[in-house]
C-alpha cells in the first residue's frame, strides 16, 4: 500500500527516532563504537552524542538523514528494522542472499509467462513449411 492520503506519513520522524532508539539498545556495543564504525562509512564523524539526538524523538530538530541511516543499519546489521520502517509505504528490504532467491522467483516467473506466450503463438500459428524447387 502506497501513502496517498494527506498526513499518511504523518509522524514519521517520531518512528523513526523510536528505530534509531531500537536499533541502539539492542546492539550490545557502546555507542561510541557505533558512531565510531558509522563514521568510517561515511568518511563524516558521527559522535555518540548524535546519536543519542538521532535517537530521541523530542528532539525534532535533529532527524537522521537517510545517509546516516543506511549506515547505521549498516553497522548494526538490522535491515529487519529498514524493512518494518519502509513497509508503510509498500517498499520491503532484501537482506544479504535474499536477493537471489528472489531474483530466481522473478525469473521462474518470467519464464512462465513466456511459455504461456509460446503456446499461445504456436497454437494460432503453427509453423510454416514451404515446399522447395530442386
Amino acid at each position: 500500500m502506497r501513502p496517498t492520503l494527506p498526513a499518511a506519513l504523518a509522524g514519521v520522524d517520531a518512528r523513526t527516532a523510536h528505530t534509531v532508539a531500537e536499533i541502539l539498545k539492542k546492539d550490545d556495543r557502546d555507542r561510541s563504537v557505533i558512531a565510531a564504525e558509522m563514521s568510517v562509512l561515511l568518511n563524516y564523524k558521527i559522535g555518540k552524542g548524535m546519536l543519542d539526538a538521532y535517537a530521541a524523538p523530542s528532539r525534532e530538530e535533529h532527524n537522521i538523514s537517510f545517509g546516516r541511516m543506511k549506515a547505521l543499519v549498516a553497522v548494526t546489521h538490522r535491515a529487519d528494522l529498514l524493512d518494518r520502517e519502509l513497509r508503510d509505504i509498500g517498499v520491503s528490504v532484501l537482506d544479504g542472499d535474499e536477493i537471489y532467491a528472489a531474483q530466481a522467483s522473478h525469473i521462474r516467473s518470467e519464464i512462465s509467462q513466456l511459455s504461456q506466450q509460446l503456446k499461445i503463438i504456436e497454437r494460432l500459428h503453427p509453423t510454416i513449411t514451404r515446399n522447395r524447387r530442386k
